[in-house]
C-alpha cells in the first residue's frame, strides 16, 4: 500500500510539474470524449422525445385495424400496405367494447407557403389526410381556429404554418399532386409539439381526402378504434378479430405507436447515431496517435529521472504504474470535462440538424447512465492504451541510464516493422482483389481496406525519413539554411514524425475517401442522365428524401399538347411482388417512353404491353431466365395476384427501372397516383429557351414544379450527395483539428527537448525569425507528409469502395477523381501545418540564449 501511494504521489507531482506538456493530450481526449458523449446524449434525447410524442399522440387510440398485406421494396423503410374499406367502420361500431371508430386516410400532400414555395420536401415526409372528428382518436390537437367543415378547408400543423408564413384565414395551394386551392382554418399540434419534427401535415375533410388522396371513395389507410370503459387494448383486439374480413388485421394502439416510433426514431435514429459514432471513433483514433506521441516523448525525456528512481530502489512495475497513473489522471480529468462538453455538442446537434431538414423533435436533453459511463470509460481507456507502450519502455529503463544524457525515442525503423508492413500490404491486396474480382463482397473489400490502413500506419516510420527528405528538397532551395534544418529535424526521428503525421493521415484519408465516393456517385448520375435521358428538358419531383407529393399525372398530357412539344412522357411509381419478391414498378406509356428515354436495344415490342403485359430489363430477364413471351405473376397490395406476360426486354434500366407496366394495368391497384419525372422533347426548330418557357407556363397550373435542362436535372439528382458530403466534412473537421493539435503538441515538446540545441543555434548567429521559420517549416513538412499519405490512402480506399459497391450491386458505378476537392485538401494540409507550428515557433523564438545553452 505504501509503494502504491508513493507511486501515485510521484505521478501526481510529475503531472503538476509538467502540466503544460500534457495540454495537447488533455485537449485531444476532451474533444474525442465530448463528441462521443454528445452523440449518445443526442440519441437518448431523440428516443425519449419520439417515445413521448407518439405515446401522447396515440394515447386515445386503443386499436388500429389495417390491411395485413404489405409489399416491401428494397431501400424502403416502410412497405406499401393494403388499404381497408371505410364502411367496415359501421360494422365495428356494433362490436361490444367499441366506443368509437374513425377512418384514417393518409397520403402525400405538399403545402405551399405564403411565398409560393414548398414547405418541407427535402427529407422529412409531407403528409396529408382527413381530419378525424373524434378528439381522442385524433393524434393532432387544435391549437388555433377550427376543424375543416367544407371542401377546400384544411388544418395545418403549427410548425409547418410557421415555416410557410401561414396563419388562420390564409389561402394557399396543396399539391396532392394535383394542385388544390385550400384555406387554412386551423392550426394543430402533435403530441404537445408544433409537429412531428420537420414533417408537415395537412388535414382536410374526409370527402376531400378520399377525392385527392385515394384511387376512389370508400378506402382508408386504417381504422382507428377507441375502446369502451373497462375494455383493455388487448381485449379489444380479441373481440375485433372474429368480425374482420380476410386480409385485415387488428393491433393494439400501443403496438401501433411502437411501430411508428421504430420507423421514425428506430431505423432513422439507428443510422444517424451509427454515423456519428463512426466519426466519434475516427476522432478518438486520431487522438490516440497524439496521446501516444506525447507520452513517448515525455518518457524519453525522463530517461535519466526514471534511471535515478531505479537506482534508488524503484521497481520496474512502479515506473510502469507511475506512467500509467499519469495517463489515467489525464484521462479521467479530460473525460469528465468531455462529458460536460458533450452536453454542448448535443445541444449544437439538436440545433443543427433541424436546420438541415431532419425531423428532430424539440425537448430537453436526456442523459442515460450509459451515456455518462461509456464516454468516461472510453476516454480513460484511450489514454491508458496510448500510454501503455511508452510506459513499458519507461519500466525497462536501466539504472545505468542515469549516467547518460537524455535521449529520445527513435524506434520504428526496424526490419521487423518493415516485414510486418509489407505482409499487411500483401494481405490487404489479396483481400481487396478477392472482394472485388473473385467473389464480390463489400465486407471482404472492407477488410482489405482496414488492412491497407494498418499497413500504412506500420510502414509510416519506415517511409517517413525518405518522404520528408523528398518533400524538404525544394524547401532547402527556397528557404536556405532554415529549410534545410527543418528537413533534418523532421527526418531525425522517423517514429515520432510518422506517429504525428499518421493522425492527420487518417483524417485526410477519410475526407478523401468520401470525396472520391461522392464524386463517383455524381459521375454515375451524370453518365446515367447523359446516356439514358433523351429529352430536352425534365420536370422532376425532389430527388432526395421522402418529402414532396410528386407530379400530377395530368401534367405530361398537358405538356404533350403544346405546339412546341413533340413528346412528353411521365414516369410514375408502383409496387408489387414479382414472383414472390417486392419490386418497384415504373408506370408509364412504354411506347412514348422510347422517345423520352434511351432504353438501348429492345427485344420485343413496347407498344404491345396492354393491361397484362410487362417490359423488364435485360439484367432481370437474365436473372430469371425470361424472354419475350415468358409468363410471371404480379401480386399487388390490394391482394390481387394476376398473370403477366413479358412482351419486351430492354438494355438500359438507369432511369426507367427494371419493370415497366402501363397506366391502364396499374390503375385498378393504385392508391394516390403521381409521377416522379416527365421527360419533354421539343419539336424540330424549337429553341430550348422558347420550349422551356412554354413548358413552365403549363407546369405553373400544376403546382409549379421546376423545369430543368438535362445538365440541371443531373445536378439536382446529385443534390443530396452534396448535402451529405457537407455534413461529413463538417464532422471530419473535428478529427483534423485533433490531428493538428497533435502536431502542435509534438513540436512544443520537441522545442523543450531541443532547448540546448536551439540555444546553440542562436549563439552561432541564427536570428529569431530564422528560428521561427525553421520550426514552422518543420510543422509544414510533417503536415505535408501526413496529407500526402492520407490522399494516397483515401484515393485507394475510394477506388476499392466504388469497385466493391458496383460489383456487389451488379451496377455500373463510375469511378471519378474530384480533382478540385483533392487539390484543396492537398493545399489545406500544409497550410494547417503552418497554423499548428505558430505557437511552438513563437515559444522557441522567446528562448534566452544563455539559459538555453546551459540547459540539460
Amino acid at each position: 500500500m505504501s509503494a502504491a501511494r508513493t507511486t501515485l504521489r510521484l505521478a501526481t507531482a510529475s503531472l503538476r510539474a509538467r502540466r503544460r506538456r500534457f495540454a495537447g493530450t488533455f485537449t485531444a481526449a476532451l474533444l474525442g470524449v465530448a463528441f462521443l458523449a454528445g452523440t449518445l446524449v443526442m440519441g437518448d434525447t431523440l428516443r425519449a422525445s419520439f417515445d413521448s410524442m407518439f405515446a401522447g399522440a396515440a394515447s386515445g387510440t386503443d386499436a388500429v385495424v389495417r390491411g395485413s398485406r404489405v409489399v416491401t421494396v428494397p431501400g424502403q423503410d416502410r412497405g406499401s400496405r393494403q388499404t381497408v374499406a371505410a364502411d367496415l367502420a359501421d360494422r365495428l361500431r356494433a362490436v361490444p367494447g367499441v366506443a368509437a371508430v374513425e377512418p384514417d386516410i393518409q397520403g402525400a400532400g405538399q403545402l405551399l407557403g405564403k411565398d409560393g414555395r414548398p414547405v418541407g420536401g427535402q427529407g422529412p415526409p409531407t403528409l396529408a389526410g382527413n381530419w378525424i372528428t373524434d378528439p381522442r382518436l385524433n393524434p393532432y390537437r387544435l391549437a388555433e381556429g377550427r376543424a375543416p367543415q367544407r371542401t377546400g378547408e384544411v388544418v395545418v400543423n403549427r410548425g409547418a404554418a410557421v415555416r410557410g408564413g401561414l396563419a388562420v384565414g390564409d389561402t394557399t395551394v396543396l399539391r396532392t399532386p394535383d394542385p388544390v386551392r385550400v384555406t387554412v382554418v386551423g392550426l394543430a399540434t402533435f403530441g404537445g409539439a408544433d409537429g412531428m419534427g420537420q414533417v408537415t401535415y395537412t388535414a382536410m375533410t374526409r370527402a376531400d381526402a378520399e377525392k385527392y388522396l385515394t384511387a376512389g371513395p370508400g378506402r382508408a389507410a386504417s381504422l382507428l378504434v377507441r375502446a369502451a370503459p373497462g375494455t383493455t387494448q388487448r381485449r379489444l383486439v380479441e373481440v375485433l378479430g372474429p368480425v374482420l374480413p380476410q386480409g385485415v388485421e387488428a393491433i393494439t394502439g400501443q403496438e401501433a405507436a411502437e411501430e411508428n416510433t421504430e420507423m421514425i426514431s428506430g431505423r432513422f435514429l439507428g443510422l444517424f447515431t451509427t454515423l456519428l459514432l463512426v466519426f466519434s471513433g475516427i476522432a478518438l483514433l486520431v487522438a490516440t496517435f497524439g496521446i501516444h506521441n506525447t507520452f513517448a516523448i515525455v518518457v524519453a525525456q525522463r530517461t535519466r529521472e526514471n534511471a535515478l528512481l531505479r537506482a534508488l530502489g524503484a521497481a520496474r512495475r512502479q515506473i510502469l504504474a507511475g506512467t500509467l497513473a499519469e495517463a489515467a489522471v489525464v484521462g479521467v480529468v479530460a473525460s469528465v470535462a468531455g462529458l460536460l462538453g458533450g452536453l454542448g455538442v448535443a445541444a449544437g446537434l439538436r440545433a443543427l440538424f433541424p436546420a438541415l431538414g431532419f425531423p428532430f423533435p424539440e425537448g430537453d436533453l436526456v442523459v442515460s447512465t450509459t451515456s455518462l459511463l461509456l464516454p468516461l470509460g472510453v476516454g480513460v481507456a484511450v489514454c491508458l492504451g496510448s500510454a501503455l507502450a511508452p510506459a513499458v519502455r519507461a519500466g525497462r529503463t536501466a539504472p545505468l541510464a542515469a549516467l547518460r544524457e537524455s535521449t529520445v525515442d527513435r524506434s520504428g525503423t526496424s526490419r521487423a516493422r518493415t516485414l510486418a508492413g509489407v505482409a499487411l500490404g500483401a494481405a490487404a491486396l489479396a483481400a481487396v482483389l478477392a472482394g472485388v474480382l473473385a467473389a464480390p463482397s463489400p465486407w471482404l473489400s472492407g477488410t482489405g481496406a482496414v488492412l491497407a490502413t494498418a499497413a500504412f500506419v506500420v510502414l509510416g516510420p519506415v517511409t517517413s525519413s525518405y518522404a520528408v527528405r523528398i518533400l524538404a528538397d525544394p524547401l532547402r532551395r527556397l528557404r536556405g539554411v532554415p529549410g534545410a534544418l527543418a528537413g533534418r529535424n523532421a527526418a531525425r526521428d522517423p517514429g515520432r514524425t510518422a506517429a504525428t503525421a499518421t493522425a492527420l493521415m487518417i483524417g485526410v484519408a477519410v475526407v478523401s475517401l468520401f470525396a472520391v465516393f461522392g464524386a463517383s456517385l455524381k459521375a454515375t448520375m451524370d453518365r446515367t442522365v447523359s446516356r439514358s435521358f433523351a429529352g430536352d428538358v425534365a420536370i422532376s419531383a425532389p430527388a432526395f428524401g421522402s418529402g414532396g407529393s410528386g407530379l400530377s399525372p395530368a401534367l405530361a398530357p398537358a405538356v404533350a399538347a403544346l405546339p412546341e412539344v413533340r413528346s412528353a412522357v411521365g414516369l410514375g411509381r408502383g409496387v408489387a411482388e414479382v414472383d414472390g419478391s417486392g419490386h418497384a414498378l415504373t408506370v408509364t406509356d412504354p411506347a412514348a417512353l422510347a422517345v423520352g428515354l434511351d432504353l438501348g436495344t429492345v427485344e420485343g415490342r413496347l407498344d404491345s404491353l396492354g393491361t397484362d403485359g410487362i417490359a423488364v430489363s435485360a439484367k432481370e430477364a437474365g436473372r430469371h431466365g425470361w424472354r419475350p413471351g415468358s409468363g410471371l405473376e404480379l401480386a399487388f397490395t390490394d391482394g390481387q395476384k394476376l398473370p403477366f406476360t413479358v412482351r419486351a426486354v430492354y438494355d438500359r434500366p438507369d432511369l426507367a427501372g427494371d419493370y415497366l407496366i402501363t397506366r391502364a394495368a396499374w390503375a385498378p391497384h393504385r392508391a394516390q397516383d403521381s409521377d416522379t419525372l416527365v421527360s419533354v422533347t421539343f419539336r424540330d426548330g424549337v429553341s430550348t429557351a422558347d420550349g422551356t418557357a412554354a413548358v413552365e407556363r403549363t407546369a405553373a397550373r400544376y403546382g409549379g414544379p421546376e423545369v430543368q435542362t438535362r445538365a440541371e436535372y443531373a445536378a439536382s439528382s446529385a443534390g443530396g450527395i452534396d448535402m451529405m458530403l457537407t455534413l461529413v466534412y463538417a464532422l471530419l473537421a473535428l478529427a483534423v483539428l485533433i490531428a493538428l493539435l497533435g502536431i502542435a503538441n509534438t513540436l512544443t515538446l520537441a522545442v523543450h527537448e531541443r532547448t540546448r540545441e536551439l540555444g546553440l543555434l542562436r549563439a552561432v548567429g541564427q536570428t529569431r525569425a530564422q528560428l521561427r521559420a525553421m520550426i514552422r517549416w518543420e510543422s509544414v513538412l510533417v503536415a505535408a507528409f501526413g496529407t500526402a499519405a492520407g490522399l494516397l490512402l483515401g484515393v485507394l480506399l475510394g477506388r476499392v469502395l466504388v469497385t466493391a459497391s458496383a460489383s456487389a450491386q451488379d451496377s455500373a458505378l463510375a469511378f471519378a477523381l474530384p480533382s478540385a476537392q483533392l487539390a484543396v485538401v492537398a493545399l489545406a494540409g500544409p497550410a494547417a501545418g503552418i497554423l499548428a507550428g505558430l505557437h511552438p515557433a513563437h515559444r522557441a523564438a522567446r528562448l534566452d540564449i544563455l539559459p538555453a545553452v546551459a540547459a540539460e
